[in-house]
């Protein structure tokens, strides 16, 4: 899908230029291994103003440690929910140091607890390495709920882009070995896809586009790309998603992720999953992260804050062997 000037909203056009421009264009994915790009680095700097926040470790199942980045409100809210949040990156870059400012609003909002996994990127790693990281946090997660001052029957797992993918991946995962219950997720424009959708290919948009995109995959993917790719790698390739938690998410109409997106919503509401969608006309990859002052930022983030307080008013998933 190439993207002319005339279908981005206009009060996107300049700031994706200039995000653009600090991601480095199409060469953002080619040279990972040199480290971050500028725009990522810059949010390691932002304070995390008005919450409490601290590093623990996991453990993995090899015995290494698993950095774990916790934020909460400065005073506990009884009944919390518990938010496994993950970053994006492409797979590939991107650290949970820089995640305060998005998940601010919905800790102000429900008083949540967030952890936030620094998982291994596709640089470092390819799958299943960040999945299994992310398991490892979630069933950390699950056993220190409470002790956070947390409620472990209020599990919510969300992320955007890459960590998006991880989320709809982790549901997959904790629904098929039943050791952990989510209440709901939020993988919010989601990288779930690596085969070529109509809005991947040809993507011209800012941020992500086409190559980009097939850059990332390919590092992710490894040895398995072009082969038997498992859905837990590319959510997407997903056949069954009965049984998945309840889903919030919103997506640009002109990103590389839109129809991956769009056609994930149609499965889970086939499923029977209880799902809330937004499409954001105009909107390029991480706009409301990069943009956030600009109206349709405002008006998606103000819809997903919604959609999140009532989904943790709503839905609740004790855990496997507790007492309900």
């Amino acid at each position: 899908m190439r993207v002319t000037k005339d279908m981005i909203d206009p009060s996107l056009r300049l700031p994706g230029r200039i995000v653009d421009r600090l991601m480095g264009g199409t060469q953002t994915v080619i040279s990972l291994r040199k480290g971050d790009p500028t725009a990522l680095k810059l949010l390691k700097y932002l304070p995390a103003r008005g919450i409490r926040r601290y590093e623990v470790t996991a453990t993995r199942p090899d015995g290494t440690d698993l950095r774990l980045i916790v934020m909460a409100p400065l005073t506990p809210v009884p009944d919390a929910p518990a938010l496994l949040w993950i970053h994006g990156g492409g797979y590939a870059f991107g650290s949970p140091d820089g995640e305060a400012v998005s998940v601010r609003p919905m800790i102000d909002a429900t008083g949540a607890v967030v952890v936030s996994p620094d998982y291994r990127r596709s640089s470092q790693a390819p799958y299943p390495a960040a999945l299994d990281d992310c398991y490892t946090a979630l069933v950390w997660l699950r056993d220190n709920a409470v002790r956070l001052g947390a409620a472990d029957d209020r599990i919510v797992v969300g992320g955007v882009s890459a960590g998006g993918g991880l989320t709809a991946a982790l549901s997959l995962l904790a629904r098929d070995r039943g050791e952990v219950n989510i209440a709901f997720q939020c993988p919010i424009y989601p990288m779930i896809d690596d085969r070529p959708t109509p809005s991947s290919t040809d993507n011209t948009a800012p941020v992500w586009n086409s190559v980009t995109n097939c850059n990332a995959w390919r590092l992710y993917l490894g040895e398995l790309e072009g082969g038997d790719v498992p859905a837990y790698a590319a959510p997407a390739r997903a056949t069954d998603l009965s049984g998945l938690p309840p889903t919030i998410t919103f997506v640009g109409s002109i990103e590389a992720f839109h129809d991956e997106t769009s056609a994930y919503v149609d499965a889970l509401n086939a499923a029977g999953v209880p799902t809330e969608f937004r499409v954001v006309p105009g909107a390029w990859h991480g706009f409301d992260a990069a943009a956030p002052w600009t109206r349709p930022a405002k008006e998606a983030k103000a819809w997903f804050l919604d959609r999140f307080v009532e989904y943790t008013a709503r839905y609740r998933a004790p855990q496997p062997g507790s007492a309900v």
